[in-house]
């Protein structure tokens, strides 16, 4: 994940808790993508390290173990930038320029100038970070996967150009990635937008009980219903989305989408009540979340234990790519 604010609500349904659960089926390897982080922030750089401990605090409260999976630091393991430079020399530009997230990022971060190298060879980086590992499946949502088709192309034609191998023989070069496709509901921001730190429209996964109950009273509704027995819409109703995503009481739900439609509850009790089940379901990650930062330069020593950890994995891979492209002094 890139360090570049807090983690929120989205990022817990949309990776933390599917990562969770991957631990017990693969052997993980989850990091700080501080060098992505430049590609948009390279302006302003004086956040990313306390950003990064407090996201890793994060992931350990929302369940990922650092003694089941390596959490490491991108920046501290080098041989992802060998690598990317490697790739680099082998990658066609339009192969970067018609990847669908390029352009879709240079219209959402409009008032940032991206018109860099770093930022139009991310996905090549995230290729980088991916191979180095011989990783043969990544989680990704539906918006990930033309990155991954862009991570085996360009796989694929390095192997040819540096392990070649007689038809039909396994290959011995770069693994190329297989998307793990997870489901991950689209969450929308709480003022119905899409949900960006930037529009400050998100419930973080550090807030307290009493700053969820204020952003909840605050979020969007039906803005037909200007009284409580006028009946509502719940269908693209915000309030509603989050009440399925993250109230377990279906029933609750059922009953208040009912009685939403008749006109027969106000937007407080519905809105009470999600504030409720999300602090329900932050409670534990808030706990586990003050315990790692309570223990003074902990998370430092997973992320640098972690990164030792990676880099020799790392470092044996770029022992094979040296060798095939023939780089031997």
């Amino acid at each position: 994940m890139r360090p570049t604010g807090k983690l929120h609500l989205g990022h817990l349904v949309g990776a933390l808790q599917n990562w969770t659960h991957l631990q017990d089926a693969y052997d993980c390897f989850y990091f700080v993508a501080d060098w992505h982080a430049l590609t948009s922030h390279y302006a302003d750089t004086g956040d990313i390290v306390e950003n990064a401990l407090d996201n890793v605090a994060d992931w350990i409260g929302a369940g990922l173990d650092p003694e089941r999976s390596v959490f490491f630091v991108q920046s501290l393991v080098p041989e992802h930038a060998e690598l990317y430079l490697l790739l680099q020399m082998v990658t066609p530009i339009p192969w970067l320029e018609r990847v669908p997230t390029y352009k879709e990022q240079m219209e959402q971060l409009a008032e940032r100038d991206l018109s860099s190298i770093g930022f139009l060879g991310y996905p090549l980086l995230q290729t980088a970070d991916v191979v180095i590992y011989g990783a043969h499946v990544v989680p990704v949502g539906d918006d990930q996967v033309p990155h991954l088709e862009l991570s085996r192309e360009v796989v694929r034609r390095f192997n040819n150009l540096y392990f070649p191998v007689p038809e039909g023989a396994p290959t011995r070069g770069l693994v190329e990635p297989q998307a793990l496709l997870t489901p991950t509901p689209r969450l929308p921001g709480l003022d119905n937008r899409k949900m960006s730190k930037s529009y400050q429209n998100t419930i973080d996964l550090s807030d307290d009980a009493g700053t969820v109950k204020q952003k909840v009273r605050q979020m969007y509704t039906d803005p037909k219903r200007i009284r409580a027995d006028i009946p509502g819409t719940v269908e693209g109703n915000p309030v509603f989305t989050y009440h399925d995503a993250f109230n377990p009481d279906t029933a609750e739900v059922d009953d208040l989408k009912a009685r939403y439609r008749a006109g027969t509850v106000g937007d407080v009790e519905v809105k009470t009540r999600l504030a409720a089940a999300i602090n329900r379901l932050l409670d534990p990650i808030r706990e586990w979340r003050a315990a790692a930062l309570a223990r003074p330069g902990y998370l430092r020593d997973v992320l640098i234990e972690g990164s030792v950890r990676a880099r020799r994995i790392a470092g044996e891979t770029m022992e094979r790519v040296r060798d095939a492209v023939r780089l031997r002094y």
